[in-house]
């Protein structure tokens, strides 16, 4: 079983029948990774099993810190011996030291996890905060505001995202100037 297929069926284990709705964000966030061919070239099957397990760490079987990006990232380092790559972007993804900070988890998850290529950094974003709670396209702003509603914007969620905000913004667009640019060249 190749990685990608290997991802999307933990994935599926983990998440599809207690947390419904993150199993189709997660969906919809890889169907988006897997679009992002003409800027990642060979690296978009890393991406897309990234994405389908970027939030596997919310899965009740998995949960111990209550920060996602950290159990997730644990569980496949430790107990799935996943692709390096896939748990570094896994343990980062959507600006995911700054929630570590509001947790007081930086230190841990900066020790435990370097952070991968910025350009998947920024694409893992780009999917991510373009896909609804439900898996459907979205917009960045969309997406934020969505998420300070969900939380409240003095919760640790909310407090994080807004102060991710302006990394989330400028990830997203230099991801479309690169789709942009790639779409422009010659074939």
């Amino acid at each position: 079983m190749g990685l990608t297929e290997r991802a999307y069926a933990l994935s599926e284990t983990l998440l599809a029948e207690p947390l419904p709705r993150r199993w189709a964000h997660s969906q919809g966030v890889a169907q988006c990774a897997a679009t992002l061919h003409s800027i990642l070239g060979p690296d978009v099957k890393l991406m897309e099993a990234a994405a389908i397990l970027h939030d596997i760490g919310y899965s009740p079987t998995i949960a111990s810190t209550g920060f996602h990006p950290l159990d997730g990232a644990r569980f496949l380092r430790d107990q799935e011996g996943m692709d390096d790559r896939v748990v570094r972007l896994v343990a980062h993804h959507s600006c995911a030291l700054l929630e570590a900070e509001e947790r007081g988890l930086r230190a841990e998850l900066e020790a435990e996890f370097e952070l991968e290529r910025p350009e998947l950094v920024d694409a893992l974003i780009f999917c991510d905060m373009t896909t609804t709670p439900d898996g459907h396209p979205t917009t960045p702003p969309e997406r934020l505001d969505e998420i300070v509603r969900r939380y409240g914007p003095d919760t640790i969620v909310g407090r994080f995202i807004q102060r991710a905000a302006p990394e989330i913004y400028a990830a997203a667009a230099r991801v479309e100037a690169r789709m942009e640019a790639s779409a422009r060249q010659p074939m």
